[in-house]
């Protein structure tokens, strides 16, 4: 795994375990928009998984819906049609 990717999963990591337990929890998705954003650079590389993340930040806001969204959904919409 490219350096890159490395250092932003452990940024992520690190505010899973030291920031977001100091924030009151608003996420509407599951799973968090943190762990998606790790399931999306792990499974498809820091550019596409980063944009994936960016489009999950994006859709999450107080009038989302929210739900159950995995990043494999989001990709097949945009690079499988």
């Amino acid at each position: 795994m490219p350096k890159l990717a490395e250092m932003t999963l452990s940024f992520l990591r690190f505010y899973q375990k030291v920031i977001s337990p100091l924030l009151p929890p608003t996420c509407r998705f599951y799973p968090s928009c943190s762990e998606y954003s790790i399931l999306a650079i792990k499974r498809y590389g820091i550019i596409r998984g980063t944009f994936l993340a960016l489009l999950r930040l994006i859709r999450c806001h107080p009038f989302s819906p929210g739900g159950v969204d995995f990043p494999e959904e989001m990709y097949q919409r945009i690079w499988k049609t």
